[in-house]
């Protein structure tokens, strides 16, 4: 009986797997059918005969390049700055002790139930005073800090012990020093959790680049996409390709990193 249940678990986990991965694996194939192909009555799954006449059509005749340039300096700038002003925060809230620190961090934590949606207008409000709109500033800023990102690298510091650092004082390492030196070597598996997830929402966002972006030469890929389907909303092959170009290399960057993403999202969140 209990391996019957065992089959039956598995049965179902794997028919759920091969439903998520299913659309996933037709996009692939549906990128390198013939035009109209994709449409076709009974739908086919691979196509009759391998072309890349729409990938070639997406950087040539359509100049997605551009658009891949800006989504991938806007999503690893974006991550750069992220672990640096992030890892600083939860370091503060971590390891020093002043007046006010428990009662911030629970407005912060509040703060998370807050839809993201009811920030946009004031915070389209303060970048237009800033003179931000319409610029890659106006996407890079919102993105530098996040309440989950000092939420994370704030627990997995917790777990430093105190001790080490105070050695590290004695020896006569500044804050900064302690910090650079000690510090984030320990926190890698956390700070490439939290490039991760940083990359990717960056790189996947499309409301608010296109709240921003004016200029349909700094459009970001998913924004220059959406433009494409209502250009090209026939053409299911093409978009099809498109979407394989947004999405690979956040996967490519997921299946590199899965090791460590694993080990800092079971590392962290387990201190208070």
């Amino acid at each position: 009986m209990k391996r019957l249940w065992v089959v039956v678990v598995y049965g179902a986990l794997g028919v759920a797997a091969v439903t998520t991965v299913l659309p996933l694996l037709w996009m692939v194939s549906a990128s390198f059918m013939p035009s109209g192909e994709a449409t076709a009555l009974p739908p086919r799954l691979l196509p009759s005969a391998v072309t890349f006449e729409h990938y070639a059509a997406l950087f040539t005749r359509l100049d997605l390049a551009r658009n891949l340039m800006n989504s991938a300096l806007l999503a690893s700038v974006t991550t750069m700055t992220s672990l640096l002003f992030n890892s600083l925060a939860g370091y503060g809230f971590a390891k020093f002790r002043f007046r006010g620190r428990d009662p911030l961090f629970r407005v912060l934590l509040a703060a998370l139930v807050v839809p993201g949606q009811v920030a946009m207008l004031p915070l389209f409000l303060l970048l237009k005073q800033m003179g931000c709109i319409n610029t890659y500033w106006g996407v890079i800023i919102p993105g530098m800090a996040s309440i989950f990102g000092i939420f994370l690298m704030r627990q997995y510091m917790l777990s430093i012990p105190d001790s080490l650092l105070d050695a590290a004082r004695i020896d006569g390492a500044g804050e900064f020093r302690i910090y650079w030196s000690l510090v984030l070597p320990v926190c890698k598996p956390v700070l490439v959790t939290l490039a991760i997830f940083t990359f990717m929402g960056t790189w996947n966002d499309f409301l608010w680049p296109l709240i921003v972006l004016a200029d349909n030469r700094m459009y970001t890929l998913p924004v220059a996409l959406a433009n494409l389907l209502g250009e090209h909303v026939q053409d299911t092959e093409l978009m099809m390709a498109g979407a394989v170009v947004t999405v690979l290399p956040v996967v490519v960057l997921f299946m590199a990193l899965q090791k460590y993403y694993l080990q800092g999202i079971m590392s962290g969140g387990v201190k208070g």
